[in-house]
């Protein structure tokens, strides 16, 4: 049940903890982790961060894929 509910969570988030992880090189989960206990602490200010950086990672990767690069072709 845990499992299937991880699952769900990882197919439908924007992926921003993914890409802070491999952009700094730190484990997913610690900054998984790092967003739940500071949304507690902060009242919920990291959630605000989380969603307007899924919502620039979103229009970036829609960017991309619009627009391939001349190097690309």
């Amino acid at each position: 049940m845990v499992q299937r509910i991880l699952t769900f969570f990882e197919k439908h988030s924007f992926g921003v903890c993914t890409y802070l992880g491999e952009r700094f090189n730190i484990s997913i989960s610690k900054i998984r982790l790092f967003f739940i206990y500071s949304s507690f602490l902060a009242v919920g200010f990291p959630l605000i961060f989380y969603f307007f950086a899924g919502i620039v990672l979103d229009i970036r990767n829609y960017v991309k894929r619009k627009h391939p690069r001349t190097i690309d072709l």
